[in-house]
């Protein structure tokens, strides 16, 4: 998948490679870490996902799922162990871990977890964009508020209430040369029909 770049993080060759090669060929960009530390060094870039053994010397998998979730909570980790105990599974899941697969791999389930994870990150992106556009009205121009009334119904505020509320600004209402001149059209043209009358 393009663009997608994976973190593998073991410290047994055999592993490293075979994952590396099954990655590559799935068409994602593989990074490489022999321990944990070498894994919290590359922590500095942002990757689709981090994929790491569970029991190694130095910083163990969990560190590396913690101090990846300190830097980044929504960064993505799978835990790959051959130790297959309850615990260790529980206390991953807690600390944040995305899933959690034993040794050897199955091929076909790891890249359907993987599959899962990236559409799941796909639509999270798209839902903080929806998030950060603005719903305006497109009769009366009014915009969306964050807020919600009490009923927890969606609250439609004035183009100026929103903007005194967002930025703090006051501002003053006038009239732009082109709306001017369209209503002095409008204006003249009700004249001219008689369909403006001054008061008695």
């Amino acid at each position: 998948m393009e663009h997608t770049s994976i973190l593998v993080v073991d410290d047994e060759e055999l592993i490293r490679e075979s994952l590396r090669l099954d990655m590559l060929d799935q068409g994602y960009a593989v990074d490489l870490a022999a321990n944990g530390e070498e894994a919290v060094a590359r922590l500095d870039r942002q990757y689709n996902l981090i994929i790491t053994d569970l029991i190694m010397d130095g910083l163990s998998g969990l560190d590396v799922l913690r101090l990846a979730k300190e830097r980044r909570p929504e960064q993505a980790v799978f835990i790959l162990t051959g130790f297959g105990e309850l615990e260790s599974a529980i206390k991953a899941l807690r600390l944040g871990a995305n899933d959690y697969l034993l040794k050897p791999y199955n091929h076909d389930e790891l890249f359907l977890c993987i599959a899962r994870c990236l559409a799941g990150q796909q639509l999270q992106q798209k839902v903080r964009l929806y998030e950060s556009l603005l719903s305006i009205c497109s009769e009366c121009k009014k915009i969306r508020d964050k807020e919600v009334d009490p009923h927890g119904d969606a609250r439609w505020i004035s183009i100026e209430q929103f903007i005194s509320k967002t930025i703090g600004s006051d501002f003053s209402h006038g009239i732009c040369p082109e709306c001017y001149h369209s209503k002095m059209t409008e204006l003249n043209d009700m004249i001219r029909h008689g369909r403006f009358y001054s008061a008695p």
